[in-house]
């Protein structure tokens, strides 16, 4: 969990539980000047150091996102057992219901027979929205306290059960793409049953609880700010991939696409869950020790995260082009749906060279609360370099499937320098002095031109410094 040396002062753990529960005290804060912030050459042993503590945060993060990619990939395999046209509707209805949440497939041009089957997919896929409407706030919730046990030990559960679940409706009811939809909802629901109670008869909520006032509806805009922002940018390269999806759907004789397309998708979901976990540790991370004014340490934690995800992307990159031609065959028999999946895999494994770097730098911008610029860059990135790339590509140069991924290249190199470019320009001395700022720290000591700089102290006033200091 977080590094001892650097909660001791800024949060308090509890007993409630195995895990140490971390949560913000804003009387108990004191300033903790970063001695070393002159050397800015670490030694081995800090960076060794630093690798623990990111890994000790990251692991049970990825083994949760592990378990959760098992349940999508059972999923997708009773999809392919049905049928080819099967596999790609549920791909399509997947990719609107991330999109969106919900959507009417007309008027978009797409194979009627797979609009169809998707439609009926997202129909059963209802609870699924309703339940990770609570599950995903739920869950940064205890990652704040540094509490990861519950949702790893509830996700593994659900997944357990989701086979029998899927099997029964599947294949005994023959409910098909519907059983497959109903299945996952019901094991998402399943999760956010077990949150709840276990939270609530562990008393895992006494640190933070607060009797619902009037009050509770105040104070809501600074957390807006660094909320909105955080949104747009997550889905501002979600809805990109799913966006690739559609996209396979216009293209000449679709099904073969776009059901190859949801086969790639759920191979960079397995991907992306060890620098997504590695971005969440970094954030956490870099939070924590500007919020202590150890900016060296957060800037340490940084580079080295930086440097892992680079190994990450390589070894991610490898095991896409030495799978290429036995990775679509757990999934389907189809020559076409094969051969497609085989020439964009290599393509793919090349988009993980800048997906892992630029994922854990956005962590890092997490951490130092400024997700707007993380939204910037994935605006750029995405849709004013890789959506014009991809459609001229795709359907106007003639060059098809591989062209809407060379398209996701081209905005994964973007992406990843640009990050990579705002990290390494980072002014560490100015976020710590922000993070004294949004921590409600006595911000007496900073200097004048500091406030002109914020927008104003009024607006950087977090929800958690009214809260906490109005109920002290």
């Amino acid at each position: 969990m977080c590094n001892q040396t650097t909660t001791a002062s800024i949060l308090t753990s509890t007993q409630n539980s195995s895990q140490t529960h971390l949560y913000f005290h804003p009387g108990k804060h004191r300033h903790h000047h970063d001695h070393g912030a002159h050397h800015l050459c670490a030694s081995i042993s800090d960076i060794i150091t630093e690798a623990k503590s990111l890994f000790n945060l990251a692991f049970p993060i990825a083994l949760t996102g592990l378990i959760l990619y098992s349940r999508s990939i059972i999923s997708m395999l009773f999809l392919g057992h049905l049928g080819d046209i099967q596999l790609a509707a549920g791909s399509l209805a997947i990719a609107f219901a991330n999109v969106t949440g919900y959507s009417v497939l007309s008027g978009l041009a797409l194979d009627p027979n797979i609009t169809r089957i998707g439609q009926r997919y997202l129909l059963f896929s209802l609870l699924d929205l309703f339940t990770n409407s609570f599950i995903h706030p739920i869950r940064i919730y205890l990652r704040a306290q540094g509490i990861t046990h519950p949702l790893t030990l509830a996700t593994l559960a659900a997944t357990i059960l989701h086979l029998p679940i899927s099997f029964l409706l599947v294949s005994h009811f023959n409910l098909g793409v519907a059983g497959v939809a109903a299945s996952a909802s019901i094991s998402n629901f399943f999760v956010l049953v077990s949150l709840v109670v276990h939270i609530w008869a562990s008393g895992l909520h006494h640190p933070t609880w607060e009797k619902p006032t009037l009050e509770c509806l105040t104070g809501w805009k600074p957390l807006l700010k660094l909320a909105a922002p955080s949104c747009v940018s997550v889905c501002l390269e979600w809805w990109w991939y799913e966006i690739m999806i559609v996209m396979c759907g216009l293209l000449v004789n679709p099904k073969a696409p776009v059901a190859s397309m949801g086969i790639l998708i759920q191979t960079t979901s397995l991907l992306y869950v060890f620098p997504s976990s590695l971005g969440f540790a970094v954030s956490t991370r870099v939070g924590n020790e500007l919020g202590a004014n150890r900016l060296n340490k957060a800037r340490l934690s940084a580079v080295v995260a930086v440097f892992v995800s680079a190994m990450m992307g390589l070894s991610a990159s490898t095991f896409a082009s030495g799978m290429r031609n036995k990775w679509a065959r757990m999934f389907t028999s189809d020559p076409e749906i094969l051969r497609l999946t085989s020439i964009a895999l290599p393509i793919l494994g090349l988009c993980e060279l800048g997906n892992c770097p630029q994922t854990v730098g956005c962590g890092v911008l997490r951490g130092s609360a400024r997700p707007s610029t993380a939204a910037n860059v994935n605006l750029g990135a995405f849709y004013l370099v890789g959506m014009p790339v991809a459609v001229g590509l795709g359907f106007y140069v003639g060059v098809g499937f591989s062209g809407v991924w060379l398209g996701l290249l081209s905005a994964q190199v973007c992406c990843a320098g640009l990050m990579l470019y705002v990290v390494g320009s980072t002014d560490w001395d100015l976020q710590a002095k922000r993070a004294q700022m949004l921590t409600c720290v006595d911000t007496t000591w900073l200097p004048h031109d500091f406030d002109n700089n914020s927008k104003g102290e009024e607006e950087q006033q977090p929800l958690i410094c009214s809260v906490l200091t109005s109920a002290a």
